[in-house]
């Protein structure tokens, strides 16, 4: 049954007051995604040179890293939802103090989790893919980006904090010049300029992780010079604290991991079907991934609001702004399919050299145009329950949607019976528009309002 609207349209749809706060925190936060897809479109163009096989390479090990990056993504909620209360509660002097829980847990999983993950990092390229000229260069790829997850860490803690206090725009400025620096070092290291060597895909996976590295270092910077005030860096949140963060952001956690292998368990599958459809989906997803990156910035901004709401104890303007920010996001998806709907071919034409790749990848990018915004406003839904601190309903809905039901049909259809790239891809956007309508339907009920943080 569809949703019933309890209050007016114009309830559901931001009026000048609301929009102002939702764009004061998301305009850098989308500002910064932006850079983030100019960086992915040029990265993928870039490997793209060097053919399907390390296109294939690079998108297989960037979900694999994703994968092992997603133990401790998760503490970019906890640190945000502690944050935010704080704000919403008037304890300014206490705001950083779950920063700095947060960048003390990154350091301590983080360290030995990459030492780990790089000695084993051959082994793991080799359990999903069995074509060897994708093994060799994805395995040397994904150790390059394995090194950065205590950076990744930081910074994403880092950007639940900028989120909760309203400073955005340093988490925009960060990103353009780490994002600038990235595509520098590409040019360089992947290709062999300014006489360093050709490093190929390599050289790709190393200039993302020395970027990743400048903006933890930038990070701190900032957090030094505008937040002692609030805490940074004076102590660490008690054991209560600690096991508060560890208590929001695991389930968070978890459920990025489970994401991001049930991405890599669908690399396998469309892996199963062929190399050439193995680097359409990397390009698929890839763009998929920049469309509904607008939506996770206005979502970051919800998460924030609510969390706001929350601590001065106000549930009704908590849920309101989850609605008003779930309509922008669904009108921003209609703005961005639209050029998807018009140019789909110069727009893969840019990536894959191969044609009949290309006109593999067509229709499934015409689809992918046609519904992502109902995806972008379920995205927005999915982030205002973080912000709430009930990542444990999240956690459920995402994993029984992807493992539970799309991963299994997507083997049977694509593999099993030999359906194709467009049958597995159709599942693909199934599965998230009922994925978008539960976390609408828990918003609605509202039983996220009594989780305390």
């Amino acid at each position: 049954m569809p949703l019933k609207l309890a209050h007016s349209p114009r309830w559901y749809f931001p009026d000048t007051d609301r929009r102002r706060p939702i764009l004061e925190i998301a305009l850098p936060i989308m500002g910064g995604m932006a850079s983030q897809n100019v960086l992915n479109l040029v990265d993928a163009a870039m490997v793209g040179r060097l053919g399907d096989v390390a296109l294939a390479a690079a998108g297989m090990g960037s979900f694999a890293n994703f994968m092992a990056m997603s133990i401790i993504l998760g503490l970019a909620t906890g640190v945000q939802a502690m944050a935010s209360r704080r704000v919403g509660e008037g304890k300014h002097d206490e705001t950083a103090v779950p920063l700095n829980g947060g960048l003390f847990l990154a350091l301590l999983i983080g360290l030995p989790l990459s030492l780990i993950l790089i000695g084993y990092a051959d082994s793991i390229f080799r359990l999903l893919n069995d074509d060897p000229a994708v093994v060799e260069e994805g395995g040397a790829y994904l150790g390059m980006r394995l090194a950065a997850i205590v950076g990744v860490g930081m910074n994403f803690a880092f950007r639940g904090y900028w989120s909760a206090v309203k400073m955005t725009r340093f988490y925009m400025r960060t990103l353009l010049i780490m994002h600038s620096l990235n595509i520098f070092l590409n040019w360089v290291l992947i290709f062999g300029n300014l006489g360093a060597p050709a490093m190929g895909v390599v050289g790709a996976g190393l200039a993302t992780t020395l970027s990743i590295y400048v903006g933890t270092a930038i990070y701190l910077a900032l957090a030094f010079t505008h937040s002692r005030d609030a805490g940074f860096l004076h102590r660490l949140p008690g054991r209560a604290g600690l096991a508060t963060i560890l208590r929001v952001s695991f389930p968070s956690s978890l459920q990025q991991f489970f994401f991001s292998s049930g991405m890599v368990a669908l690399f396998w599958i469309v892996g199963q079907i062929g190399t050439s459809e193995l680097a359409a989906i990397h390009v698929l997803m890839t763009l998929a991934l920049v469309a509904i990156l607008p939506a996770l910035g206005l979502g970051i901004a919800g998460a924030s609001l609510v969390g706001h709401a929350l601590g001065a104890r106000d549930p009704e303007d908590a849920e309101r702004w989850g609605w008003n920010v779930a309509t922008l996001a669904g009108v921003t998806g209609v703005a961005i399919g639209l050029p998807a709907l018009l140019f789909h071919d110069p727009i893969l034409g840019f990536f894959l050299t191969e044609p009949d790749t290309a006109r593999m990848a067509t229709l499934p990018l015409l689809i992918t145009a046609s519904f992502i915004w109902y995806d972008a406003a379920g995205m927005t839904l999915f982030n205002a329950h973080l912000g709430a601190g009930d990542t444990r309903r999240v956690m459920v809905i995402t994993i029984v949607c992807q493992w539970g039901v799309f991963l299994p049909l997507a083997y049977l259809v694509g593999p099993v019976l030999g359906f194709g790239l467009l049958t597995v891809w159709i599942l693909n956007i199934g599965y998230r528009m009922l994925q978008a309508t539960l976390f609408a339907r828990s918003w609605r009920a509202g039983e996220w309002s009594r989780v305390e943080v």
